[in-house]
């Protein structure tokens, strides 16, 4: 059966809902409904970083095989106010060992808030930009579009979406998902 892999952070991990609820688990409704085959593995961590993701995802190309990996991580890596240049390397190794297995990949942008300054802020920002234009990636620059500063849509810690999200959550995904899918079947995969 294809996989999709979700490889993600607190965001994707469905913290602080139900799992049920979660756009992860709405993205295998929407496979299904849809007619894909694809079943769709959450390997995402709470809390992760782009150190953490490095780290884990020989083993998780390995265990899931998958078709595509979405990947969502550096919003911890901006929380804690690390290098954007170390998130980047970490990303791009990421992205590389995905490539090397054969999976598509797509990258879920974030964007943190202004704390650490426009300058920390733009250059963070950058990194999903320029790894998606380097690594020919398709992406979206701000997963989290329409919902960070709702505060009907977010969970009482001003950073984690509610379950009332969660839908939006996939929409803002779902066209490049999409496209990612369309071109593993047009590739044979």
């Amino acid at each position: 059966m294809p996989t999709v892999l979700v490889f993600g952070d607190s965001l994707s991990a469905g913290y602080g809902i139900h799992v049920d609820q979660s756009w992860t688990a709405l993205l295998q409704s929407r496979l299904q409904a849809q007619g894909y085959e694809h079943r769709v593995v959450n390997a995402s961590i709470s809390g992760e970083t782009s150190e953490g993701g490095k780290i884990r995802i020989s083993a998780a190309l390995e265990n899931f095989h998958p078709d595509v990996v979405i990947l969502e991580l550096g919003g911890n890596d901006g929380l804690r106010g690390f290098p954007p240049d170390v998130m980047k390397k970490n990303l791009r190794i990421i992205i590389e060992k995905t490539q090397a297995a054969g999976a598509a990949l797509v990258l879920l942008g974030i964007r943190i808030p202004t704390n650490y300054g426009p300058r920390y802020s733009q250059a963070f920002e950058n990194v999903y930009r320029d790894l998606a234009a380097e690594m020919g990636v398709p992406w979206i620059e701000f997963f989290m579009q329409g919902i960070a500063l709702n505060e009907a849509l977010m969970q009482e810690d001003g950073i984690h979406p509610n379950a009332e999200a969660q839908p939006m959550l996939l929409d803002n995904a779902w066209p490049i998902i999409q496209q990612a899918l369309a071109g593993r079947t047009v590739a044979g995969k």
